[in-house]
Parts: C-alpha cells; structure tokens; sequence
C-alpha cells in the first residue's frame, strides 16, 4: 500500500524475539498486524494510541498503531477529518481480524498511548485527543475496554500476546535519543499534507 494519507500498512517488520522466545513483529505508526498465530505484536507510543483488540475464544488478535491529524476547531466533530481518520485505522483492524474468523461480539480491547511527548508540536494535546478517541469509539460500538494506560509524559513499550491476551507495558522513563518523538512527528506531518493534497479518499 501507498505510504501516505489514510492508508493503513500492514507491518513488514518480522523478527525473533529472544527475551520472549517468540516470533514477533514490530509495529510502527500508521501500522497494523492481525494474526491467527500464537506470536508477539510489539510497538512503541508516545503520543501516538494502539489498541489490542482480540477475540477472546478464538485467541485471533492484532494491533493497530495510529494518530489523529491535527484538525483544529472541528476535533470534536464527528464527521471531522481527525474522527473519520481515527474511525478508519480502528476499521481496518477489526475488518482484518473478522476475515480471519474473529468474532466481533468476543471481542476485548486493551487501550494504550497517547502520552504528552509532542506538546507544542500542534496546538492542541495529541496525546490527549488520541486518547480521547479510542475510548470513545471502543464504547459507541460496544467493545469491552480489558485494561486501559493512556496520557501520562512517558513513551511506553507494548508487548501483546494475542493468543493470551496478555500484554506487557514498560514505560520509557530514560529515553536517550529523539527516535520516538521523531518518528510521530514525520508521521503527523505525512498526515496533515495527506489532508491538504485532498488525494486520498477515505471511504468507497
């Protein structure tokens, strides 16, 4: 898929993870992974939110990691550019998750991100407003919220074990380069010319 605007990828980055022992695959913004296997989804946030949602008999799960373009006065609104775009990266997911046989009425969220690392960037708090989103649209379509970690000033770690359920959070109190702050901030700007070239069409 193309790399910009409103289209999801799905994460390439496979790899082994040691400390884990487990086939793993790394999520990085504007990204996704479902999967029908017993492996590890890992991301790291700062303002950016991922939700782990997962069918809760099956063991099927994934991860989506994502931001919400910068819109100004219409944030709130539900058919606002930030809210379609936010609605669309949830999609995406769950769509992935019920063609591999998912059941939507098993499903469970796990809720993370959304931390206070790009203040100033924008004028509004990403952090807050990602944050803000998810629960919000995991409550109007009626997905049960497992456990949540949202806003804080600390980047997190996440490690979810789809099969289990499980999921790992490490907060990133030393963080010695840039890195993640970094690469929100491309993203976020990939996001806002998306949204004025006006080239990429969010629904069919």
């Amino acid at each position: 898929m193309a790399e910009h605007g409103f289209e999801e990828t799905l994460a390439p980055n496979l790899y082994f993870d040691r400390e884990h022992n487990s086939e793993a695959v790394k999520i990085l913004p504007g990204e996704y992974y479902a999967t029908m296997r017993d492996m590890l989804l890992v991301t790291t946030l700062g303002s950016c939110v991922c939700a782990c949602i997962r069918d809760k008999v099956s063991g099927i799960g994934g991860i989506n990691h994502f931001m919400l373009p910068d819109s100004g006065h219409d944030k709130h609104n539900p058919l606002g550019h930030s809210a379609r775009y936010g609605a669309y990266a949830m999609e995406v997911l769950i769509n992935q998750l019920i063609k591999m046989g998912a059941k939507r009425s098993n499903f469970e969220a796990k809720v993370f991100g959304g931390a206070a690392v790009l203040q100033g960037f924008t004028v509004n708090n990403v952090g807050e407003s990602n944050a803000e989103f998810v629960m919000n649209y995991l409550e109007t379509e009626k997905i049960f919220v497992a456990a949540q970690d949202l806003l804080d000033i600390y980047p997190r770690k996440v490690y979810f074990f789809p099969r289990s359920g499980l999921v790992r959070v490490k907060n990133l109190k030393a963080v010695h380069n840039n890195s993640i702050v970094n690469r929100e901030a491309e993203y976020n700007k990939r996001l806002y010319y998306a949204k004025l070239e006006g080239d990429v069409e969010l629904f069919d």
